[in-house]
């Protein structure tokens, strides 16, 4: 297994017990964005909506696919999960620190017998849009609105501040059109882009080199990051399939 740089360190075997604590429940921390780490998901979240509206860019099954693949790259750039050959492999039962990674990682340690890496998508997909707004909120990335009528109310999630929002979008197209260099975190997202048909919007109007200069550094990156997008890929081509001859 290839390590992707910038991954966390590994954790100590002397705490390998306490691979099965629960993890905590999010709590409203309002204003402390500023201090949080980037989340792969989380950036893939404001990428997937519009920077001041919060209105979706994507269509609903690629939007909660591409967020439930961000949440698996999130393991694995931690170094608890790695990818082959279609197969989810857990490599540290290490609890992360974020309360949503802890959680994803002890399903998969709960679930021996499931390893494909599809199914795991499909699985995730089902709630990860709500999951990853929450952990957004809880540290103030989004806020919540009501809308609708009174008594068909829904609440939506609208980002907190539109530069927030808007950075992870204009530095991907920006580094991609000028043909540069992406970092560990933007490889990743940059894949997501491209395997749920985002990068349509993201280079609008940019030259068609751009397009293949971006693909071209995802392909040259880990293996077990293209394991993933290519499941990515096939798992949302499989589900727009499904509905097409429905």
């Amino acid at each position: 297994m290839s390590t992707p740089p910038g991954a966390a360190e590994e954790p100590d075997p002397q705490h390998a017990h306490l691979g099965h604590i629960t993890p905590r429940r999010p709590v409203r921390a309002v204003g402390s964005a500023a201090a949080q780490k980037s989340r792969i998901a989380d950036e893939f979240f404001f990428m997937a909506h519009d920077d001041q509206t919060g209105k979706p860019r994507l269509f609903e099954t690629a939007l909660a696919f591409g967020l439930a693949a961000g949440l698996l790259a999130e393991l694995y750039y931690e170094r608890r999960i790695t990818f082959e050959s279609g197969q989810v492999r857990v490599i540290s039962t290490f609890p992360p620190t974020d309360w949503l990674q802890h959680l994803v990682l002890d399903r998969i340690i709960a679930e021996p017998h499931h390893t494909d890496t599809r199914t795991w998508l499909a699985f995730l997909a089902v709630t990860s849009y709500e999951q990853v707004a929450t952990r957004m909120w809880q540290v103030g990335l989004l806020r919540q609105e009501e809308v609708g009528r009174l008594w068909r109310q829904r609440t939506v999630y609208v980002p907190a501040d539109m530069n927030t929002a808007a950075w992870s979008w204009a530095r991907i197209s920006q580094q991609v059109r000028y043909y540069r260099q992406l970092d560990h975190m933007d490889i990743a997202l940059a894949g997501l882009t491209l395997n749920t048909h985002l990068d349509t919007a993201l280079l609008d109007g940019a030259p068609l080199a751009a397009r293949s200069h971006m693909r071209r550094l995802v392909e040259q990156s880990w293996p077990e990051l293209q394991d993933l997008l290519a499941d990515l890929d096939a798992a949302l081509g499989r589900t727009v399939l499904s509905h097409r001859t429905a």
